[in-house]
């Protein structure tokens, strides 16, 4: 079953709140602009199923978690792209939201998107007070100092990189929060989840380093080759192409290996199967490994 229509649901109905009263109407169609179309949903998608291999027992917890961590991965896509970091162009193959709103409320989208998913899930503490006040603080520990995504933005400021560190805040951080949220949201232990998000977070981000060494903007629906421009550490410099791969294919493999004992552990792993599937970069004709 597609968790597509369900994630899509619970986002329209948080920007639907944003929106409300007498907002701002540059920044209310904004929200809408940054969250849609939304791509993949990989982050969602990751959280509600793990929320229903552990039962699903409260689904509209589950729907909080899996709404607030893509709130906040597309307020980091809209605060990456501005001028003062990437100062990219396009996004998903439409205008940045500083070029089609401007940076002041590009700024504020983004800042507005970060409080949103904690308003989310604060809202629907009412289903179960004490595990929403969990899912805030794993959401805030994967978002903020000092090992979330501000943090992994950070690190792009120093002379000397930590560069594990660096990924597994910039990249990681939210897939750890995906795996831990949808577990907690069912009411599991979070913690024994903690290793297969780091793990798929890993492969997406040397999955990202590949797409952006091998594809066009076309391609990417966003600027390409910017590791090499920007002179950022990346799986490809350091491995090549070949290595990079390699690489993916292990940290998948121990992905499916590190799902923790549930009742939908096979249907999990098919998941990371497909994630796999979708991750790894299809090598332009010209290119050999």
């Amino acid at each position: 079953m597609s968790l597509k229509p369900r994630i899509e649901a619970a986002i329209a109905s948080a920007i639907r709140e944003g929106q409300a009263g007498a907002a701002p109407p540059k920044l209310a169609a904004a929200l809408d602009y940054a969250v849609n179309p939304g791509g993949a949903r990989i982050r969602p998608t990751i959280c509600l199923s793990v929320a229903l291999a552990c039962g699903d027992r409260t689904p509209a917890l589950a729907d909080a978690a899996a709404t607030a961590i893509e709130l906040i991965h597309c307020a980091s896509l809209v605060h990456d792209d501005m001028p003062c970091f990437d100062n990219a162009d396009t996004r998903r193959g439409k205008p940045t939201v500083h070029r089609a709103y401007g940076e002041p409320l590009a700024l504020l989208t983004g800042d507005s998107l970060i409080i949103m998913a904690f308003e989310v899930l604060a809202r629907a503490a009412a289903t179960d007070p004490a595990r929403a006040v969990h899912l805030i603080r794993l959401l805030g520990s994967s978002t903020g100092m000092p090992g979330g995504i501000c943090a992994g933005q950070g690190w792009e400021s120093e002379a000397q990189i930590d560069l594990s560190a660096y990924h597994r805040a910039k990249t990681g951080a939210l897939f750890v929060a995906a795996t831990r949220m949808g577990a907690a949201a069912a009411g599991q232990d979070s913690e024994p989840w903690t290793e297969l998000g780091a793990r798929i977070g890993e492969a997406f981000q040397v999955a990202d380093d590949l797409r952006d060494a091998l594809y066009d903007e076309q391609t990417l629906g966003k600027p390409a080759h910017q590791d090499e421009i920007n002179g950022r550490p990346n799986a490809v410099s350091q491995l090549g192409v070949r290595g990079a791969i390699r690489r993916l294919e292990d940290i998948l493999s121990g992905a499916i290996a590190s799902i923790p004992s549930c009742p939908g552990e096979a249907m999990l792993a098919e998941m990371v199967r497909k994630t796999a599937e979708r991750l790894t970069p299809v090598l332009p004709a010209h290119q050999t490994v």
